[in-house]
């Protein structure tokens, strides 16, 4: 079955919705975003999340003392990097399960998952100047040929219309969504509700 990230709570709200409708990961984003949260706020958020929820922390070029300590108060079970993290980075974390995204615009940027082993990859779009976060989609059709199927967590502009295509086209690992379930910048019960029916039924 197809993993699901809804990713960037920051309200209790959040948390209700995702203990009902039971995503495989939740989202706590720890960088420069409108859904930032500080560790004490994710850690009282996360006080009340459905314990087979797993939680994954979001950091961009963090220090890596930061990012240890986060994940220690938080008890993050997944550090997701967004930014230049190489491979020397990523080897201090190896007591974590790993996701390194990858900005993707071209089949020229897969040559970038080269440069990592024993992680994930979140593949998103690259938009000039941010750090995913976009709400916009690449050409999926770029991966259909892919071989690293079970490695692909695919985001970027993913939403309640286009979730079936972008399973049809890619059969990834795992989705993450988060503008793709909000209404007015907070998180929407319906759209969350349709989104993972939508990921559970397909086949």
């Amino acid at each position: 079955m197809i993993k699901v990230k809804i990713c960037g709570l920051t309200r209790a709200l959040d948390i209700e919705y995702v203990n009902e409708f039971k995503p495989d990961y939740a989202g706590f984003v720890f960088a420069d975003s409108k859904r930032r949260v500080s560790a004490d706020q994710a850690l009282e958020l996360a006080k009340n999340l459905s314990n087979d929820i797993k939680i994954v922390g979001v950091f961009v070029n963090e220090d890596i003392n930061t990012v240890r300590e986060i994940a220690e108060k938080v008890k993050l079970d997944i550090l997701q990097f967004h930014g230049d993290e190489d491979i020397n980075y990523i080897n201090s974390f190896k007591d974590y399960e790993v996701w390194k995204a990858i900005s993707i615009k071209s089949e020229e940027d897969l040559l970038n998952l080269n440069g990592y082993s024993d992680v994930r990859f979140l593949l998103d779009s690259k938009i000039e100047g941010l750090r995913g976060g976009s709400g916009k989609t690449f050409d999926w059709n770029i991966l259909k040929d892919f071989d690293l199927q079970n490695k692909i967590i695919l985001a970027g502009g993913l939403n309640c219309e286009n979730i079936l295509d972008a399973l049809r086209i890619v059969k990834p690992y795992g989705v993450d969504v988060s503008s793709g379930v909000e209404s007015e910048g907070v998180k929407d019960y319906k759209k969350i509700k349709e989104f993972i029916g939508k990921v559970r039924s397909f086949r």
